[in-house]
């Protein structure tokens, strides 16, 4: 548009190349009169139409030197659509919708084109426009390290932004991976017990072992992976996550609820995925001591062969001394000795095709019991000992064709073995699990994609219980469709169907939604089945050894049903989001002491009543610069069948929990924090003392101060110095009829802890 202005009005010229329109408008104030109109006119005209005949003589000239094409510029990161991403070339912009995709108008010929997109690393190519046609252009993301608001998310098989994705997911950055293994070098177990919903489970009281309840269900049906790979078996023991450091992670993905539609019978409870930190930054070394004779020392080392080959090399030494804080002549700190490497090597030719190989080797000597010299209150000493050693390979890689579609492939194979010792009495087994899968994804139209096919041998071998044994072979082929209906709604449809070879085919679908109602308001609902086959290595199980399970038979596969409403709030430094959900499983495993022989045996049975479990929970983040504050509250009410009659409580399932924490940080300077952590009454079986425990509350402090790349720690754990011997007993006056010395486990063993070390950046 062109304004030509004088004391006869004003002309206005719209122009497109090539041709004018001329609109006269005659100032408001103007004497009207006759004879002075048409000379006015006649001006205006003339002053236009000469500007015309140059602008459009000069506009064609230039078109018909540099004629113009489209380009269609479609931004994905693992198949999955980009939106919001920002494209330009030569000073013309656009940005990507929710489709992922964005046109450009340029002169025909080449150009470089760059796209940019908050949480992923820009990107630069090369496209050519052709003249009279539209190009397409694909473009392939590689994300990078971010902040939580952006983190990408791969653990749903749809690689998104978190915020995009329908189904839930509960993204742990980098920072806080960060923050919290200066206070367990080496475990997850305090990373994983900060989340909202997500509870360690204390298990196998004489060694210490741990597992992962998400929602109140049992923490065998939670699948943990490792890069999308079930590295630690298909059904994690009690000590996995206590052998799993985390100095070589870049983020922690939780999808909370049955997700048995994603990833099968293994994730009846959830998925935990761990994702590997890229071969990118400075080696790190970590080095730690704890007041009651922990140490360990860890390091990661990042490096480049070539400019497509990358490495990473991770290994630990752990160490940790027996020790009895009650002096009852009973280690409520289980010892041991460990040490692990996990080598990686990537590949990445930056157009849309990368492999991951890994492997990995773990060895563990696990102590505890009662002490030299000393014995259980009935008389006799009782030292328990687990010898672990674990070794594991697997590759990941996709491949984006020229189409547009995504190829995808995974596999992997654990082998563990385990010596364990009650007593005098010492067993073997030998756990294997084999996995591969391969996908073919893509986007059209607003929908993306995933078909594939599974399978998945897990075995058992027990020769002290052969009946205890099992091999399970399970194929399965699943499919998932994302949909970016409107602007305001996004829907994700999954199924899977898997054979298992004992206990027959399952179906398991899965609907979930996103709705942006505005105002930074997020709304995600979703319902859906799952199974789990019944495997005899349970918590209880663990606790006295296989020779006390009784022959396995007449076992039925937990079957289950969910739903989950969450919403998201955020404005401005404030977020807060809030959950409700609830599950029914039925056939849920479960276990009673049986007398079928001269002594009592443990046997595994199938409830006739369904588990239910419904909860709610609340979570407030305050981000004010170097000031964070955080508080969660989550609510369960977890019932199962009781064998008196009626309903009651499930076991070891906190009713309430809580936590308020702060931290002050600064890169440069350091970090201060404080955090109080509130774990409500639950029910406990197998104690002679209660049958309901006794709500109690933590304090810990921690501490870090920065010189350069090097990093001073210091961690004060359980101010408040809560031990469960403060209570009660942690020894039975007799062992229970299996040969159980001490009771169940519900609250901390060490009372208060402090410690100290160093990360260096090297």
């Amino acid at each position: 548009m062109y304004l030509v202005s004088g004391a006869a009005g004003s002309a206005v010229a719209d122009m497109d190349p090539g041709s004018c329109t001329m609109r006269i408008l005659l100032a408001e104030d103007e004497p009207d009169t006759r004879t002075e109109r048409p000379m006015r006119h006649l001006l205006a005209s003339a002053a236009i139409l000469s500007l015309c005949l140059s602008l459009t003589g000069a506009g064609g000239a230039a078109l018909a030197q540099e004629p113009t094409g489209a380009l269609r510029v479609r931004v994905r990161h693992a198949a999955a659509p980009i939106p919001g991403a920002r494209v330009s070339s030569e000073g013309v912009v656009a940005g990507t919708d929710l489709r992922g995709d964005a046109r450009l108008r340029l002169p025909v010929g080449e150009h470089r084109v760059a796209i940019a997109r908050l949480g992923f690393a820009d990107t630069t190519v090369v496209a050519t426009v052709p003249a009279g046609s539209e190009a397409t252009l694909t473009v392939e993301l590689r994300e990078k390290t971010l902040e939580a608001e952006a983190l990408v998310v791969t653990a749903t098989r749809g690689a998104t932004v978190v915020e995009e994705q329908p189904i839930r997911v509960e993204a742990v950055p980098l920072e806080e991976i960060e923050e919290n293994q200066t206070i367990a070098p080496g475990s997850l177990t305090t990373l994983l017990n900060e989340l909202p919903g997500v509870h360690v489970d204390q298990s196998v009281p004489g060694l210490g072992g741990a597992g992962l309840r998400m929602r109140g269900m049992p923490a065998r049906h939670t699948q943990v992976l490792m890069d999308g790979l079930p590295l630690l078996g298909a059904e994690p023991d009690a000590f996995g996550l206590l052998q799993t450091p985390p100095l070589d992670l870049a983020r922690v993905e939780v999808i909370p609820g049955i997700a048995s539609a994603l990833y099968g019978g293994s994730a009846l409870g959830g998925v935990l995925n761990l994702v590997s930190k890229r071969p990118t930054g400075d080696p790190m070394v970590l080095a730690n001591a704890g007041s009651l004779g922990e140490t360990d020392l860890v390091g990661f080392v990042p490096g480049r062969i070539t400019p497509r080959w990358g490495y990473t090399l991770t290994g630990g030494a752990h160490g940790q001394r027996r020790e009895d804080p009650d002096g009852d002549g009973w280690a409520e700190v289980a010892g041991y000795r460990r040490a692990e490497a996990r080598p990686r090597l990537f590949w990445d030719d930056g157009a849309g095709r990368s492999l991951l190989l890994t492997g990995g080797y773990t060895a563990e000597n696990r102590r505890g019991g009662t002490l030299p010299g000393r014995t259980l209150p009935s008389g006799p000493a009782y030292a328990e000992g687990l010898d672990t050693r674990r070794a594991d390979a697997g590759l990941a890689g996709h491949a984006l064709t020229g189409g547009g579609l995504l190829l995808g492939g995974r596999a992997s194979v654990t082998r563990q073995s385990h010596r364990r010792s009650y007593a005098e009495r010492v067993e073997r087994d030998r756990q294997t699990t084999g996995f591969a899968e391969a996908t073919l994804g893509g986007s059209h139209a607003g929908h993306t994609w995933v078909l594939g096919s599974a399978l998945e041998v897990d075995a058992l071998s027990a020769p002290v219980n052969r009946g205890a044994e099992y091999r399970y072979v399970t194929p399965g082929v699943f499919a998932q469709d994302e949909a970016v209906l409107a602007d305001w709604l996004t829907v994700a449809l999954s199924a899977r169907v898997d054979h298992q070879n004992r206990y027959g085919t399952f179906l398991s679908p899965r609907v979930s939604a996103l709705v942006r109602p505005g105002g930074g308001l997020t709304v995600r609902a979703s319902g859906g089945t799952g199974w789990a086959a019944p495997r005899p290595l349970i918590e209880e199980v663990e606790a006295v050894g296989l020779a006390k399970l009784s022959p396995v038979q007449d076992l039925r596969a937990e079957s289950a049903a969910g739903v989950s409403l969450d919403a998201g709030w955020n404005a401005g430094p404030l977020e807060l989001s809030a959950s409700v959900f609830g599950s029914r499983v039925r056939h849920p495993l479960n276990e009673r002491t049986v007398r079928t022989g001269p002594t009592p045996m443990l046997e595994l049975y199938s409830m006739a009543g369904p588990r239910e479990t419904r909860g709610a929970e609340l979570l407030a983040h305050v981000d004010h610069g170097v000031l964070q504050l955080l508080a969660s509250y989550t609510y369960l009410d977890a019932r199962e069948e009781n064998p008196s009659g009626g309903r009651r409580w499930a076991e070891r399932v906190p009713r309430k929990a809580g936590e308020v924490g702060a931290i002050l940080e600064d890169e440069e300077v350091g970090r201060v924090g404080v955090e109080w952590a509130y774990t409500g009454k639950m029910r406990i079986e197998n104690d002679p003392y209660r049958g309901f425990t006794r709500p109690f509350s933590e304090l810990n402090f921690l501490a870090a101060k920065s010189f350069g790349e090097t990093q001073v720690f210091f961690n004060a754990l359980n101010l408040l110095d809560v031990r469960q011997s403060r209570y009660d007993p942690l020894l039975r006056p007799a062992p229970s009829a299996v040969g159980q010395p001490a009771t169940d486990l519900w609250a901390p063993l060490a009372g208060r802890v402090f410690n100290v070390g160093v990360q260096l950046e090297m």
